[in-house]
C-alpha cells in the first residue's frame, strides 16, 4: 500500500508568527527537526511539505519534497479538511499521513504504529493521542467525567484521549467517502510525556526549546 506523509506549513501564522521555521538555540528549525523523525519512518513511502512559499524549501532535507499549495488555504477561514482535500488531487496514495511540525517530539515508532495500524486492515484511520485520566470540569461548574458527591481516584476514571495532532493516518477510501481523517474504526496511537508538546504559542515553543536542548539532544 503506498503510504504518503504531507506536512502542512503556514509561513505567517496568526497566533505565534514564524513558528513552523523558528530555530531552537542550536540552529535547528523546527520544521527540519521534525523531518529528521519523519524520514526514519519505514512506513512511509514519500513525505512532502505542502506550502504556499517556495522560501520553506531551504528548510527541506532529502528525501522530502516541496509541493506548492493554492495560497487560499493561508487564510485563517481554511480547515484541516481543504488541506486534505487538495493534497489528496495532487499526490495519490492508498494510505495518507498528515502531520503536523508543531508536535516535533513524536518518535517515528509512534508514527509507525500509525501506518500500521490503517495497512493491516484492521483499522480505517489511526492518530497520536494523549491518554488523559483526570478531574475535569465545564466551564460553569459541571463535572465533566465523575460524581463531586463520590469522587473517584483518577487511576479508576474511564479514559479520555486528547488528540496531540502529530500524526492522522487514513485510507484512501474513507477520505474520499465521508471527508473524514478519523473514521469509524479508528486505532488510537498513545503517546506521552514530551510527546505530547504542542507548540501553539509563544511560551510553547519556549518550553519546547528547553526540552530539546536539554532533554532529546543529550539522548
Amino acid at each position: 500500500m503506498k503510504t504518503v506523509a504531507f506536512v502542512p506549513i503556514k509561513l505567517k501564522n496568526q497566533r505565534t508568527p514564524g513558528k513552523n521555521t523558528r530555530k531552537f538555540d542550536d540552529g535547528t528549525p523546527l520544521i527540519t527537526l521534525f523531518l529528521k523523525t519523519l524520514i526514519k519512518c519505514d512506513e512511509i513511502d514519500e513525505i512532502y511539505v505542502f506550502c504556499s512559499d517556495e522560501e520553506i524549501v531551504k528548510y527541506l532535507i532529502p528525501p522530502v519534497k516541496f509541493l506548492k499549495r493554492p495560497e487560499f488555504l493561508d487564510t485563517d477561514k481554511a480547515t484541516a479538511n481543504d488541506l486534505i482535500t487538495e493534497f489528496m488531487k495532487m499526490v495519490d496514495a492508498d494510505v495518507y499521513v498528515m502531520c503536523n511540525c508543531t508536535s516535533p517530539f513524536v518518535t517515528p515508532e509512534h508514527i509507525n504504529e500509525c501506518c500500521q495500524a490503517v495497512k493491516s486492515g484492521q483499522c480505517d484511520s489511526s492518530f497520536t493521542a494523549e491518554k488523559l485520566q483526570k478531574l475535569l470540569w465545564k466551564d460553569g461548574g459541571e463535572a465533566l467525567n465523575f460524581d463531586p458527591t463520590n469522587v473517584p481516584r483518577t487511576q479508576d476514571l474511564e479514559p479520555l484521549y486528547n488528540e496531540t495532532t502529530a500524526a492522522y493516518a487514513f485510507t484512501k477510501d474513507l477520505y474520499n467517502n465521508y471527508h473524514r481523517r478519523i473514521g469509524f474504526k479508528p486505532h488510537i496511537t498513545e503517546v506521552k510525556g514530551n510527546e505530547c508538546i504542542d507548540i501553539d504559542y509563544p511560551e510553547d515553543f519556549e518550553l519546547a526549546n528547553i526540552v530539546y536542548m536539554n532533554i532529546i539532544k543529550r539522548k
